[in-house]
């Protein structure tokens, strides 16, 4: 709750940060790292939780909804976080919220050749339009 967020690429910065998400380079779970831009980073929710079937890449959301989205979930209904309802509501929020942001932020197409309608929006399209164009002068995102 009264966590201080910083937007930073900065190592230095970074190193002093107790969660570090989507940048720095590491996925470590023990030091709290969840970022998935390594050439060697391959997790899936299926290789980290063998009884989950997704075998979508994780992005940094992914990452995170897999360590602790059980946690919130349980802390927000009240509920065992192994307990059924935790567990469906988890596994229906990753299955038809979770893996599209993964599969949009790892560049996964959603269909073999042509697309079989037009996805007009998204929920990574929709923050995208939030940044700056990559040719605008002000490149400051914390600019309103």
């Amino acid at each position: 709750q009264d966590a201080e967020i910083v937007r930073t690429r900065d190592p230095e910065r970074l190193a002093q940060c107790d969660v570090v998400v989507d940048v720095g380079g590491e996925y470590d779970p023990g030091r709290h790292r969840y970022d998935h831009h390594q050439r060697s980073f391959t997790q899936s929710m299926r290789s980290l939780r063998p009884d989950k079937p997704w075998s979508t890449k994780l992005s940094s959301a992914g990452l995170v909804y897999c360590h602790f989205g059980s946690q919130i979930l349980a802390g927000l209904l009240g509920q065992p976080e192994d307990g059924p309802v935790v567990t469906a509501l988890y596994d229906k929020l990753y299955e038809n919220f979770v893996e599209e942001i993964d599969a949009i932020d790892n560049g996964i197409a959603q269909a073999e050749g042509p697309p079989r309608y037009a996805l007009s929006t998204t929920l990574s399209a929709r923050v995208g339009h939030l940044n700056p164009r990559w040719n605008d002068p002000e490149q400051d995102t914390e600019v309103g």
